[in-house]
């Protein structure tokens, strides 16, 4: 089981470092976009729609890696307040929810591209069809489903993935100034 975690792992750290990359490439084609608008009076209208094309791959390959290190929005102080085996259940219906939610996306992504192939839809810029764009989905959901469903099995097994966030009991640090003491 854990050698499917660490292939699980291998693969989602890769889809991250993509997801980096089209970060990058998001921010220096925005820089582009507003350096020909503003500075040279020449806007290139293809940069808008480029530069959405990559959040999409941003959000679709950087979330399995978000959720294999357990970085996703989470609500420490009600967790802290639980006792271990209700922590353990609590991990477990999260894990699960993603795992439902992104068997869903891979679904309606499939569909999509599906439909996008069939009717033959292109984009505004030549040559790319929608459906180039749209295999994002699928892909990043597939991998967040294995994140989750690998993640679940091992909760389920009594095995604890990796990154799973400890309990801290302690309460939180007393900050006068948040208090106005």
């Amino acid at each position: 089981m854990r050698q499917l975690e660490r292939a699980i792992a291998y693969l989602a750290r890769f889809a991250g470092a993509v997801g980096g990359v089209l970060t990058l490439s998001c921010v220096a084609l925005v820089g582009y976009a507003v350096g020909m608008r503003y500075l040279l009076g020449q806007p290139e209208p293809w940069t808008d729609k480029v530069a959405g094309w990559l959040v999409v791959g941003v959000v679709m390959l950087a979330s399995p890696e978000a959720q294999r290190r357990f970085e996703h929005i989470g609500v420490d102080i009600a967790r802290n307040r639980l006792g271990p085996r209700m922590v353990r259940v609590v991990h477990l219906i999260g894990t699960l929810s993603v795992t439902l939610v992104a068997a869903l996306l891979l679904q309606a992504g499939i569909e999509m591209v599906e439909f996008s192939r069939m009717v033959g839809i292109m984009t505004d810029l030549e040559g790319v069809p929608v459906w180039w764009i749209q295999a994002l989905m699928p892909v990043g959901a597939t991998l967040l489903l294995l994140v989750a469903a690998c993640q679940s099995l091992l909760l389920l097994m009594g095995a604890e993935p990796a990154h799973l966030p400890a309990q801290d009991n302690d309460e939180m640090p007393r900050d006068p100034l948040a208090r106005a003491e």
